[in-house]
This record gives C-alpha cells, structure tokens and sequence, in this order.
C-alpha cells in the first residue's frame, strides 16, 4: 500500500563529537521516505531549490521512492545548520534557513489521489490540514509536530489534531501541548484533542504508545501503553534523522500489513526503533542509502531478544 509523505526535503550542516558535515540531504520527508521505502511504496511531496540535483533526487529513487510530487523552485533549499558537539541528545540549532521552503503550498498530483496511508511531517499546521483536507479518503492518517508549532500556532495545530489516527511526538512535545507534567495524564488529554493513538520517542530509550477507547486496533485488547526499548549503540554518529526515520519505519511497516492488529502495532514500534538506530550510525542519510531488508530483520531480532525474558 503507497504512503503519502508531506514534509521536507532540505540540506543539513551538521557538527557532532564524530566529525563536521556540510550540506547533506536531509529533511523530515527525506529520512521518513527512505526508512518507509524498506517496507512499502512512498511518494513525497516537497519543494527543493535549485541546488537539490539529480544525484540529490537519485538517493530516493534509488530507493523506490515516487518523486514526482517534489517541486522544484527558484532559488536555494531549505538548509538547517545543528551541533550536537555539547549534547547528543539535543540538537543546538545554529542557524534555519527557509529558503523556498518558506512559500510551500503543497501539490498533490493527481496520480497520489490513490494512496492509502497519509504522513504528516512536521510543517505548519495550516498545511498539514490543507493536505488533510485534500486526501479524505485514505485508509490512516498519520501526523508529526513540535514544540514552536506548539508554542505559537496551537488553534490551527488542535484543527489537525482533530484529523489525526496516530500523533507521533516527543515527550517534551506531549507535556508542552497537554500542559501537564506526568507522561500518562499528558498521552490521556492529548488523545483528547483528537488523536486515537499517541506514539511519544524517547529518544535513546525508545518510545511508548498510548490508546484510547476509540482506537481502531481493538482498544478492549490493548488499553495498557506499550512501551518499545530502543538498541543500546556503543556509537551515534548524527541524531539528526533519528525520530523521522523511526516514523517510517513505524508507519511503512503498518502500511505493509494486511491487517492493522495489536500484535502488528507492536511489531511496528519496534521496526521504528530499527530504522532509527540505523538511521544515526553514519551522518545524514548515508546509511539509509545502503541498508538492506535482511540487516533490518536482524536488528528486529535483537529488539524481541533485548525486550523478552525467554
């Protein structure tokens, strides 16, 4: 089943304890197409400049992935410059340059009209419900955001919410938008904005789900969270792409299935946390450009040996 993925499709200059990069590919759309495209058909709809070129586009076709939806615009791409050298965990951000990012009213050509599944990266709101409003018969819509679109333009971000199956976001995010401090009681007034399934990373230490009564898995069966472990790794090169490509990983799996069951809901959880400990082994998209199916079913192994006591 094809995923519908609107978001970004930038460059990235990036400084951890490992080394210094500048302008690679990255973007929420980038990083989630490619762990996504391990499991099912992507297309991407997103603005680039002039200086995205066709090797840029290759790295996603390459892939499978359908770039027909991505724009290309006058001028230069959206550029985001970052250090982790103080803190891995958290990115500093040294400059955000918009670039043609700044004027991108999304495109759905006709020939996405079809696709099934819906990703939301993180973008304005406004556009987000705009694309929402758009593809209204898709099977699942899946949405990302964070703590300015939070802080600032909250009325239109509690309109997509409202739109929204699953919310993928942080913890911090989860307590910022609830305005509560313990995780269970923010997860439990989040999905009372709208959403059925709450997903909050951890970063490092994984990611929890939480479910409502009006869960389209079987709410009766999984009403407790589940809470995936991530892959303890003796070595991060750059986080850049970690929550984004655990997004893909989460919802090409889903998407890939007959049958979304509690049982498949977990087993995507931990293909998130697959592509994400894949996705910052080397910096920007370099190892997702290599990674193949069977090195992805062996690193889910590991997850089900490190999270079962037999």
């Amino acid at each position: 089943m094809s995923i519908l993925v609107v978001g970004s499709v930038a460059f990235d200059s990036v400084e951890t304890p490992h080394g210094k990069v500048d302008h690679v590919l990255g973007g929420a759309a980038t990083y989630f197409a490619l762990a996504a495209s391990n499991f099912t058909s992507v297309r991407v709809i997103g603005v680039v400049g002039e200086d995205f070129t066709p090797a840029n586009e290759k790295v996603l076709t390459d892939r499978g992935v359908d770039t027909a939806g991505i724009e290309h615009a006058p001028g230069l791409s959206f550029h985001w410059t970052g250090s982790y050298v103080q803190n891995l965990n958290e990115a500093k951000t040294l400059g955000t340059d918009l670039n043609v990012f700044a004027a991108f009213q999304p495109k759905i050509p006709a020939a996405y009209q079809d696709s099934e599944y819906l990703f939301l990266a993180n973008i304005d709101p406004v556009l987000q419900a705009q694309v929402r409003s758009e593809m209204p018969k898709v099977k699942m819509v899946c949405g990302d955001t964070m703590n300015y679109w939070i802080a600032d333009h909250k009325a239109n971000l509690l309109k997509v919410l409202k739109e929204l199956d699953v919310l993928l976001i942080n913890d911090g995010e989860a307590k910022m938008l609830s305005g509560e401090t313990n995780l269970l009681r923010a997860a439990n007034k989040v999905m009372e904005m709208g959403p059925k399934i709450l997903v909050v990373k951890h970063g490092e230490y994984g990611a929890t789900a939480f479910f409502c009564d009006r869960s389209f898995i079987g709410a009766s069966s999984v009403s407790l969270p589940f809470r995936a472990p991530a892959l303890p790794l003796d070595e991060v090169v750059d986080p850049t792409g970690a929550g984004d490509s655990f997004a893909g990983g989460f919802y090409g799996y889903l998407a890939s299935q007959p049958e979304l069951t509690p049982a498949v809901f977990r087993s995507a959880m931990f293909y998130g946390g697959v592509m994400g400990s894949f996705a910052v082994e080397k910096f920007g998209t370099e190892r997702l450009q290599t990674i193949t199916r069977e090195e992805i079913d062996a690193r889910f192994q590991l997850f089900r040996e490190l999270s079962h006591l037999a």
